[in-house]
């Protein structure tokens, strides 16, 4: 029986999926593109420059912020219900009674006027009392200068001891008056319970001091009167508080001796270094007395000293006193404060070095860990904001993922999802989480977190934060942005997949924006990676409702777009188009899209789907048609590339076949331009297509098959298995057999079989079936071979020569490869042609 000639491509029985994708080598093939090209903000900012959101309906990244921001109250003890002031002065009255009593002397709240008239070089440090009047530091009795503070400001007594005597001697020591006038202390902080001990005797809540001494006031002018006080030197220092917290006398000890000398410090010095030394001191004191995050006795007078100091114009002295204030654990208005003074410092791009060289980090990741988010939501957008800020810098982005930032974010997602759209936190909390996603973004750049954000169900959290936030472009733009990083790789791109949602999701985002071209290209290009790696994607995404008609609409709405700005660009001048670097944004959609096309034609029952879709086909010739590789080389290839998947089944209505005349013109085009991918490409489309007998007559017409025989000097495998391909098809009729002797094509061929044969069976074995077809008619080696007879005949035996040819060198999984396609493909063929020209070979 007279042997049937080689086709290039043969289907004469169904074949699986895996048969399909090895026999079809480089002809069916998955695209790879580059990731969509996302511009670094010129500006730190809550919300970039791309952001939908209102200026009105966002909070803002810039604001004043000032010592008077902050409120005092928040730290002391809630008071009782306040008195009124009376108008006559009442008279202080000692009881037995009143022994245990502590009376609590707050100050008002700095006048904020006075405030901003301060120096930029140094915040002065304003206390005022009731009738405004300042006592100069001079006015500290003889011989104490060691104890008092140095600054314009009165020292005002804060604590009482516990008996009334005792606490008109303190006041007395440190508060001595030259003049006949009595000073007010105004006292509007007075809780419940020390009102009542307190003015069981009085009629108002002024005390009077009468310039007055008595004898035993004079006796009680020291410390000692006062059991468990540093008496007046308490007074002096202006830096006490009254709560009642219990404290032992070792921490009362510690204060004084650790603490106290330090705030002196800061009340006094106005050199900013020295500042920053002091706060360094400071944090370093209450670390070491375990002051922080526990309530302190005294914590209001430390705050109120630090808060004085947030109007001087330093960042790095605000970075200190942000880093003090919040491992203090303040809340409400004041932690609300002090996460904006963190996002100030951080927003500025220059203080990257002088945070990663402190504890800023630490002390907002500990906000985020326990402070409650419903009730600091807008502390948290602050804070979050000064994270999202630090994620841009390399060393702090380190830092985050080694404190498990990853982890943590995620956790605030979960509580962020469980609100529902119906609750007034909804809203704000999207604000919130534009900053969130904004800093998982950054770190999906590293290995560790890509690992941690897998470990940790990210996938699942980010498309229920997708699907709830739909509306919100900015959350789904940053969700979509993590997602495109992370699906180049593998790993990720499965639990993607596994993930049932992400498809309907992906396709609703794709519908609802279909104009947002930064949401849909990088949606397009997560679908893209996706279908390059799992046949059960191809096939999940296929059959998802609606999937192959949302992306025919985004295909028409680029090429419009696209075509209008071409029509544009013409209009004004098309040398302004010219050496584009970058492809325009409606290209880069559609290239993106026609990868995804493409990667879906690769599973054999889509891509015979594909193929028969009028609508497919028509859009990828219409981009062949008006687009050239001088306009954008990458879109031309991916459309070529997507026909040739397609053309490879030959399936009844198939539109590739339908049109295959006017694509076979059209690739005209792309075969002779400057780009060797381009032709490869269309000599792919050939390879296909000339299985038709038109199109082989198109070839011959054409002077095509020159041009394959040429490419055969190409020294490149892949370039010489699609020309080769062509003539295999070719020389399945006998009447253009001979056609492969111009040009010197046996030689080539020959030469091609020694240069990658031990390499690449598959190449080996193509033109093994070439050479058959073109000598099925043999009558002598010689006149069909000439002068490369027996340069055939020993190349031949040594390849069929399984020590000589299997590289036994390699590792066991590539050596078993390379012996299956030289034992499966390459030796039945191999040995045919050798027996046939052993047989007619006359030596």
């Amino acid at each position: 029986e007279k042997p049937e000639p080689f086709y290039r491509l043969s289907m004469p029985k169904q074949k699986t999926s895996s048969e399909i994708i090895n026999e079809a080598r480089s002809v069916l093939r998955t695209l790879r593109t580059r990731r969509p090209f996302t511009p670094a903000e010129d500006q730190r900012k809550l919300f970039g420059s791309g952001s939908l959101r209102m200026p009105e309906n966002r909070p803002p990244s810039v604001f004043s912020l000032h010592a008077s921001s902050f409120d005092l109250a928040e730290s002391r003890p809630v008071s009782g219900v306040r008195l009124s002031p009376l108008d006559h002065k009442p008279k202080l009255l000692a009881s037995a009674k009143d022994e245990d009593s502590s009376i609590s002397l707050p100050k008002p709240p700095v006048d904020p006027e006075e405030v901003r008239k301060v120096s930029s070089a140094r915040a002065h440090l304003f206390r005022r009392t009731s009738r405004g009047n300042l006592l100069p530091a001079k006015m500290f009795p003889p011989g104490q200068n060691e104890e008092k503070l140095d600054s314009e400001e009165p020292a005002m007594m804060n604590n009482f001891c516990r008996s009334n005597e005792n606490c008109l001697a303190e006041q007395r020591a440190y508060t001595p008056f030259n003049n006949g006038s009595s000073q007010l202390i105004y006292n509007e902080h007075v809780s419940k319970s020390e009102r009542e001990d307190f003015l069981k005797g009085t009629s108002g809540k002024f005390l009077s001091q009468p310039r007055g001494e008595s004898d035993q006031m004079k006796k009680l002018g020291t410390s000692a009167t006062c059991p468990r006080s540093t008496g007046w030197k308490r007074g002096l220092t202006g830096l006490e508080d009254d709560t009642r917290v219990n404290e032992s006398e070792e921490e009362e000890n510690f204060w004084h001796v650790k603490i106290l000398p330090i705030l002196r410090e800061l009340e006094k010095e106005d050199n900013i270094e020295n500042l920053c030394l002091a706060c360094t001191k400071l944090h370093q004191a209450l670390n070491e007395g375990n002051m922080f995050g526990k309530r302190l006795k005294r914590k209001s007078v430390l705050l109120k000293t630090l808060y004085k100091l947030v109007d001087v114009d330093s960042d790095p002295l605000c970075l200190k006193l942000a880093e003090i204030i919040l491992s203090m654990k303040v809340n409400g208005k004041n932690l609300l404060n002090v996460c904006k003074l963190a996002f100030k410092i951080c927003r500025n791009e220059k203080n990257d070095y002088i945070i990663q060289n402190d504890r800023l980090l630490d002390c907002l990741l500990e906000v985020l860990r326990t402070e409650d988010l419903q009730k600091n939501n807008e502390a948290f957008l602050y804070c979050l904001g000064a994270i999202k800020f630090m994620s841009g810098n390399a060393v702090l982005l380190n830092e985050m993922v080694n404190k498990g930032a990853v982890e943590m974010l995620l956790q605030l997602m979960k509580q962020i999802n469980i609100v529902k759209e119906s609750d007034t936190y909804f809203s704000s909390l999207g604000h919130l989480l534009v900053q969130l996603t904004a800093t998982l973004r950054n770190l999906a750049d590293l290995p560790q977190a890509r690992c941690q954000l897998i470990c940790n169900s990210a996938v699942s959290e980010l498309c229920v934060a997708l699907e709830q936030r739909m509306n919100d472009t900015d959350v789904c733009t940053y969700i979509v942005r993590i997602f495109s990083k992370l699906s180049s790789y593998n790993d990720f791109c499965a639990a993607l997949a596994d993930c049932s949602r992400c498809f309907v999701l992906f396709l609703a985002l794709l519908n609802k924006h279909q104009r947002k071209q930064d949401l849909v290209v990088r949606i397009v290009f997560i679908l893209g990676n996706l279908t390059a790696k799992s046949n059960q994607a191809r096939e999940q995404f296929f059959k998802e409702k609606g999937s192959v008609s949302t992306l025919m609409s985004l295909f028409e709405t680029y090429c419009e777009l696209d075509l209008n700005a071409k029509k544009w660009n013409h209009e004004r001048g098309a040398e302004e188009n010219k050496n584009q670097k970058h492809p325009s944004e409606a290209e880069d959609v559609l290239i993106k899209l026609i990868r995804v096309l493409a990667n879906l034609s690769v599973h054999p029952s889509v891509g015979a789907a594909l193929a028969a879709a009028n609508h497919v086909v028509e859009l990828l010739v219409m981009v062949l048609e008006y687009k050239s590789v001088a306009d954008c080389e990458e879109l031309v290839i991916n459309a070529a590339a997507a026909i040739n998947n397609l053309s490879y089944y030959r399936v009844r209505s198939s539109a590739v076949e339908d049109k295959k005349l006017h694509i076979a013109e059209i690739l005209l085009k792309l075969l002779m331009s400057n780009s060797m991918d381009g032709v490869v490409e269309a000599v792919r489309v050939f390879g296909n297509l000339s299985q038709y007998h038109e199109i082989c007559d198109f070839i011959i017409q054409k002077k095509i098959y020159k041009f394959m025989i040429a490419l055969l000097d190409a020294k490149n495998q892949d370039v010489c298995f699609s020309a080769c391909g062509v003539l295999l098809n070719i020389t399945v009729d006998k009447n253009k057999r001979a056609l492969l002797k111009e040009e010197g094509g046996i030689r080539k061929l020959v030469d091609c079989l020694q240069d990658f044969g031990p390499a690449d069976w598959q190449l080996a074995c193509l033109i093994c079936k070439t050479l058959w077809n073109y000598s099925e008619n043999i009558t002598s080696a010689a006149s069909c071979f000439g002068e490369d007879t027996n340069t055939l005949l020993e190349l031949l035996t040594s390849l069929l020569d399984e020590e000589l040819s299997l590289d036994y060198s390699l590792n066991r999984d590539l050596r078993d490869y390379h012996k299956i396609y030289w034992e499966t493909e390459f030796k039945p063929v191999a040995e045919k042609l050798l027996d046939r020209i052993q047989s007619h070979h006359h030596s």
